[in-house]
């Protein structure tokens, strides 16, 4: 998913405290998650995997978030509209290109269902915030409607609205051309285009009666039931808290050797969880990490940049300059790529990169995964480009440069392997057979 953002702080092998010694967190618990419905859920699953969705029928969720690959698309960059295929083997369509790949590694999805996950995307563009009618702060502003039940389910509005992503490009499809055209929210918007196509299948319909009971009582289907289906599918679905890691803390089993040692590291001298505290290894803050920047980079279609200036970007504070969200490290073993623009394709690369951003950039060689594509924006235009370089390593030049030999990389991935999950990646419902559309499911 994306950025790790470990606090390494390490200078030298430090002799391994005891754990009663370690600040270590607690065992999330059933009071850390909301509560689901079972039958949203199970009506959201079929929403997640159907393409149904997209504008063009060709992508659903799962395309680029696939247990397969922890949640993720196993990509640095994802390809989503003008792709075939999953995770690395995920080629472009000859019969319709894309227009650029999607500008950040896509993140995984576990534990979103837990009541601390208030903020959410690499640079926190979205975030619950009662102050507003809608209870939350996105994009749209004042345009956001009211009627998601959770901020997860807001965030599944995203990429169906994006070209590169679900929407599809202009002229292709009545969604594409509703977003090209500001057309979001009320009739004829896209949300409602969407709506509409889902609200035709009888399936569904006779799904979405069951599950909402205003629905049942004639209420129209809106895009808000959608998201908040497919929010629920996501809680139920991807839990993550009954890793090796999550029974030392129960006091069922203890980690073996190696696995300790990075727990030894991680909470101790290391310093990791500075950043990476709590049940799931977040504060949830923003940090400037000096992870390398590949891809096209933030910018509007009409901008020549391929910067991604992270945090800033929505808080135009230049002090957020390259921030981007700490992730949580549940199942980190099997999320790669790591960045935001997934410039590792190796974990224990990325961690000697983070030790020492400066020096890495200045030595990076591309360890990416990218389906082969000649976009408009070369992939490292802004590697190679000294300024924003400069720039990047300027933003984290307040970490400590650190040096790690061999076993403390190898205690610290035998520590982050000791936090996968096996049956959360799995999932608890799986993927369907079939979805009411009829259309292929990715499997």
């Amino acid at each position: 998913m994306a950025a790790l953002g470990l606090a390494l702080l390490l200078l030298a092998t430090p002799a391994a405290p005891p754990a009663a010694a370690l600040d270590l967190p607690r065992a999330p618990t059933d009071v850390d998650y909301r509560p689901v419905d079972r039958r949203e859920a199970e009506l959201g699953r079929l929403l997640f995997w159907d393409p149904i969705l997209s504008g063009n029928r060709n992508i659903s969720c799962g395309t680029c978030h696939h247990p397969k690959f922890a949640t993720s698309d196993g990509l640095s960059l994802g390809m989503g509209e003008g792709g075939v295929g999953l995770g690395p083997e995920r080629a472009v369509d000859p019969q319709n290109l894309p227009e650029q790949r999607i500008p950040r590694n896509a993140p995984a999805l576990f534990n979103l269902g837990a009541r601390e996950f208030t903020v959410m995307f690499h640079d926190g563009r979205i975030e619950e915030d009662p102050s507003r009618p809608s209870g939350l702060r996105t994009p749209l502003e004042d345009e956001m409607v009211a009627g998601f039940d959770t901020l997860l389910s807001a965030q599944t509005m995203f990429p169906v609205l994006s070209p590169d992503e679900m929407a599809g490009h202009y002229s292709e499809n009545e969604i594409s051309r509703a977003v090209r055209q500001g057309l979001i929210t009320g009739e004829g918007g896209a949300w409602d285009l969407i709506s509409r196509r889902v609200a035709a299948i009888p399936d569904y319909r006779a799904l979405f009666e069951a599950a909402y009971p205003e629905i049942a009582a004639g209420r129209a289907i809106a895009f808000t039931d959608i998201s908040n289906a497919i929010g629920a599918f996501i809680e139920l679905e991807w839990r993550s808290d009954a890793s090796p890691f999550d029974a030392h803390l129960r006091g069922e089993a203890p980690l073996p050797g190696p696995a300790r040692a990075g727990m030894a590291l991680f909470y101790g001298e290391a310093g990791c969880a500075a950043c990476h505290s709590g049940p799931f290894q977040t504060d949830h803050g923003f940090h400037a990490m000096g992870a390398p920047q590949l891809g096209p980079g933030k910018a509007e279609r009409f901008e020549s940049h391929a910067r991604d200036v992270g945090r800033m970007r929505v808080t135009n504070d230049p002090a957020d300059a390259y921030a981007f969200r700490t992730p949580s490290l549940r199942n980190v073993a099997r999320t790669g790529p790591w960045g935001h623009a997934g410039g590792h394709s190796d974990l224990a690369g990325f961690l000697r990169f983070h030790a020492d951003p400066a020096a890495g950039l200045a030595a990076y060689a591309p360890d990416a995964t990218l389906p082969a594509f000649a976009p408009a924006k070369p992939d490292f235009a802004a590697l190679e480009d000294p300024t924003e370089t400069a720039a990047i390593t300027s933003a984290a030049a307040a970490r400590p440069r650190l040096a790690l030999d061999d076993d403390e990389i190898a205690a610290l991935l035998a520590f982050l392997d000791s936090l996968t999950d096996e049956a959360a990646i799995a999932g608890r419902l799986g993927i369907p057979e079939r979805v009411p559309s009829g259309l292929p499911v990715d499997r």
